[in-house]
């Protein structure tokens, strides 16, 4: 039995039923009568407004990739010492450069070459820094960009760009605006998930939020440094009660809430908690078995390394296969690559952490015919400066820089073998085809199906989009 109406909700639903009658007999009439918005974007292919279904959806248009891979390097690493190589830094190495060198740049401290050496890898040809010997025998396969951008040589703002699209507001991630665009391809397991050990990056949960986008869309964080499939994912299984008992609660539950939610009409907070309860059962079955590695191969394992970045790149193929649309693994988030003192041990280790298990992912997805419509993309949030502070010490490092850093793609129809833009030989500037990171979602979102000035969401009387008013997609970038 559907409980009584309080007098304010009378009042409202009236209101609003008297106002609704009243308009559509104006629009008929005028002529303007039409489906209603969600029925027209279903009809047209479109997520609709509410966008309540994490149902897979069809994109505009025939898509590329199915989903993404995000390796996010936190911290920032050097471009100049790992995919962007600048010998004309030897000729300066310890100066200070002069204006005419540094043109607007405001930059201090003296010139400083890499300590690591570059060679030339795959058909392509392309030079590749000797901390990743394993990636670079897939370099046929990367899709490099040396002339990114971002707005602010900072953490938060870096991070909140290339996440979400913007350095301040509380806009939704690109791991929202994916699964919100696309659903998913497994009810059982969430759509986005972010695997972080040790510790979150700067700007924490909001990395991967979905701020005005209904809460179904928020990434599932992972705190991936748990080697335990049940420390993992916790606190969804209830071993008081046997499953039928616990699916007939649930069950019960669902219906209390459904009665509740027909009263609240368009809650969007209230439709995600419901959509929640129901999710976290249905983990129940495959969350363990999606993250326990430990029923791969004995050579698969040794392939990622036993190591928490070798297991967090294995689970993010186990998901990936298994339908979740959007997985983020972030590396050096306990020890960031943000490397302002001593570049060169600093940079070896976290090379050396990241290197075979991203080469594995790359190997493994295209044995398993998965690299071809799953876009992975290997980014920090910046890169680092071409100088050191003074006086130069014995262990010197590399300060923010965002004004042409490296960031690199493969699969899911980017193109591989090939170096995309340039910085001038010192790497202060973007030398050519510069890619803000504006250009490099709406380039993606293409890759997805998506025209990123159509993926929409209406939010507070204005329609939002992941490229806000920016963008453009780079055609260069793709096969």
């Amino acid at each position: 039995m559907t409980p009584n109406l309080s007098r304010r909700d009378l009042l409202k639903h009236c209101g609003f039923g008297f106002g609704a009658v009243a308009l559509s007999s104006l629009l008929n009439e005028m002529g303007y009568a039409a489906p209603a918005a969600a029925d027209a974007a279903s009809s047209a292919g479109l997520p609709t407004p509410l966008g309540s279904s994490l149902a897979p959806k069809a994109p505009h248009f025939a898509p590329k990739a199915k989903r993404v891979i995000h390796l996010f390097m936190n911290g920032g690493p050097s471009q100049i010492d790992t995919f962007d190589p600048k010998p004309a830094l030897e000729k300066y190495h310890g100066k200070v450069l002069k204006d005419e060198l540094k043109g607007d740049k405001r930059i201090g401290g003296a010139a400083f070459a890499s300590p690591f050496k570059f060679a030339k890898h795959g058909q392509a040809g392309i030079e590749i820094s000797e901390l990743f010997p394993n990636i670079a025998k897939h370099a046929d396969d990367l899709c490099i960009i040396r002339s990114t951008q971002t707005d602010v040589p900072n953490h938060e703002p870096g991070l909140l760009m290339m996440n979400c699209g913007d350095i301040s507001r509380a806009v939704p991630s690109m791991g929202a605006w994916t699964l919100y665009g696309l659903g998913t391809e497994n009810q059982s397991l969430p759509g986005f998930v972010v695997m972080c050990p040790a510790g979150l990056p700067t700007a924490q949960g909001s990395n991967w939020r979905n701020a005005f986008l209904p809460g179904i869309y928020q990434g599932t964080y992972v705190d991936s440094q748990q080697t335990d499939s049940a420390k993992l994912v916790a606190n969804i299984r209830n071993d008081a009660i046997l499953p039928k008992q616990q699916r007939r609660q649930l069950d019960y539950l669902q219906q209390l809430n459904e009665m509740h939610r027909a009263r609240r009409a368009d809650d969007e907070q209230l439709d995600a908690r419901i959509q929640s309860l129901e999710l976290a059962f249905r983990m129940q079955r495959e969350a363990g078995e999606a993250f326990d590695v430990s029923q791969e191969p004995k050579h698969v394992l040794e392939q990622y390394g036993d190591t928490v970045h070798g297991r967090q790149t294995l689970i993010a193929r186990r998901l990936a296969e298994r339908g979740v649309r959007y997985v983020q693994v972030y590396h050096g988030a306990g020890q960031p690559w943000d490397s302002h003192s001593n570049v060169a041990d600093a940079h070896k280790r976290l090379a050396r952490e990241s290197d075979q298990p991203i080469a594995a992912l790359l190997a493994d997805l295209k044995q398993r015919d998965m690299l071809q419509d799953t876009l992975v993309l290997w980014s920090g949030e910046m890169g680092r400066t071409p100088t050191v502070q003074l006086p130069v010490g014995p262990k010197p490092g590399r300060d923010h820089h965002h004004d042409g850093f490296t960031v690199w793609m493969a699969g899911g129809g980017s193109r591989g073998g090939y170096v995309h833009g340039s910085t001038d030989e010192l790497g202060l500037h973007v030398a050519t085809d510069p890619v803000h990171v504006h250009d490099l979602h709406a380039t993606m979102l293409r890759l997805l199906g998506f025209d990123h000035e159509k993926l929409t969401f209406r939010y507070g009387g204005r329609d939002f989009r992941l490229t806000d008013v920016h963008g453009r997609v780079v055609k260069e970038l793709m096969a």
